[in-house]
């Protein structure tokens, strides 16, 4: 797994970039209003080009070698970022009218990244290696997540967004360079792509059409898509929440988003040494939860900064069991030449619902939970004694039920023998 780690650790910097700079703009964002709406408008920006582009991008992607796939991912992220860095030190700071269009052009070169990515990790290591990969993949992440927050802090009351901005470019700089040095084991232009072309929306399709013929991908992908409505709508509440029940302590937010990221790196961690369960279908479903248990409803009942750490720690911990399950069962039943385009087909389904989720959350926080907090009204004559009804105890509602909800969702999941055995039901590709 040598050429995989080194790419692994050009993708944690990267990723630590990103998260400085996604904590100052969220920072900014509530600053400017002290409402629900800008800080998850925010999320959105990045989320919708992501999702709806996915599809197109997975195409893309099997159109050309791996290592050129992700090397256009990063790079178009290093030009937002240049272009960004531009404007900021050009005319003396950036505007909201700004930072919303720039947000979306990064999301859109994420909807290259995680397709590649995930294409490309079969040809770094081993297929019994696939679930640790992607476990320490989902760690970056959340590795991200706990330099990101602390630094980011640091950062924007010492010297502002402009540092920031140099050192994501920085970072981008370090992962483009390390997917250069890397081999690519059987990296080639896949099968069929040399011949006439179809057009790219055809291909895009083509994706979708591929999970839907496979009754336990299809299940398990609208799973995902459900679970993911409900949870994201409570998660979306999670920073809000915390900077209106501390009176916007900035400390206590990075302090939440540290515990996400400690509770990722140690959940890659744990998968880069267990493997991943065996059972992939019933350990997905377990996790999710799991997940909803304690990132949602410990989260919504906990009283304080202490409590909150805690519990989302323990969810995210859970999640890169969830997530590299997930990718491993695609890498190892579906064919590397259709790797890039079930990949983006897997994106846009299983997070097709949270732009939804994400656009409703924030005025449904704004001007139905918290008001009903305040008057002790609707769900809150119930709710009321348990959650309190100060500022944020809306929120908190909002991830109570999202919990509640997730893990009906799961147990749905647990119901269908499609999704509970899809490891049997569904054979592995032979020399996958």
């Amino acid at each position: 797994m040598g050429g995989f780690s080194l790419i692994w650790a050009g993708q944690v910097v990267s990723l630590v970039g990103n998260s400085v700079l996604r904590f100052a703009f969220i920072i900014e964002a509530w600053s400017a209003g002290e409402r629900a709406t800008a800080v998850t408008a925010l999320s959105l920006c990045a989320l919708l080009p992501q999702v709806l582009l996915s599809p197109v991008a997975g195409a893309l992607i099997d159109r050309c070698t791996k290592r050129v796939a992700l090397q256009l991912a990063d790079a178009s992220g290093l030009i937002v970022l240049g272009a960004l860095c531009a404007l900021h030190f050009a005319g003396g700071g950036l505007g909201t009218w700004q930072i919303y269009p720039a947000v979306a052009l990064l999301g859109v070169s994420a909807a290259f990244q995680f397709p590649a990515m995930a294409s490309a990790v079969p040809m770094l290591v081993r297929k019994d290696q696939l679930q640790r990969a992607n476990g320490m993949l989902a760690g970056a992440k959340s590795a991200a997540d706990v330099g990101g927050p602390a630094l980011g802090g640091l950062l924007v009351a010492l010297s502002g967004i402009g540092v920031i901005l140099v050192a994501d470019v920085v970072s981008f700089a370090i992962a483009l360079v390390t997917i250069r040095v890397v081999r690519f084991k059987g990296d080639v232009v896949p099968k069929g792509s040399a011949g006439p072309r179809k057009r790219i929306l055809r291909e895009a399709g083509e994706g979708l059409r591929y999970l839907f013929a496979q009754p336990g991908l299809r299940d398990l992908m609208l799973t995902f898509c459900a679970v993911n409505l409900v949870m994201v709508f409570g998660f979306a509440a999670v920073q809000p929440m915390v900077l209106a029940r501390t009176g916007n302590d900035a400390a206590a937010l990075a302090s939440v988003n540290t515990a996400i990221g400690i509770g990722g790196v140690a959940g890659g961690l744990l998968m880069a040494v267990w493997g991943g369960p065996r059972d992939r279908g019933r350990g997905m479903m377990a996790g999710i939860i799991g997940m909803c248990l304690s990132a949602q409803v410990a989260m919504a009942l906990a009283g304080g900064v202490v409590g909150w750490c805690v519990a989302i720690l323990i969810g995210a911990l859970i999640m890169p069991v969830v997530n590299g399950a997930m990718q491993s069962l695609v890498q190892t039943k579906v064919p590397q030449e259709w790797h890039g385009r079930v990949f983006g087909a897997v994106v846009f389904l299983s997070q097709l619902s949270v732009p939804l989720a994400t656009a409703v959350s924030g005025p449904l926080a704004d001007h139905v939970f918290e008001p009903q907090a305040a008057a002790g009204t609707g769900v809150f004559v119930l709710l009321g004694p348990v959650l309190g009804d100060g500022p944020g105890s809306g929120m908190a509602a909002m991830l109570l039920i999202a919990g509640v909800c997730g893990i009906a969702v799961a147990l749905w999941g647990l119901a269908r023998r499609s999704v509970r055995d899809i490891d049997v039901l569904l054979p592995d590709l032979k020399g996958e």
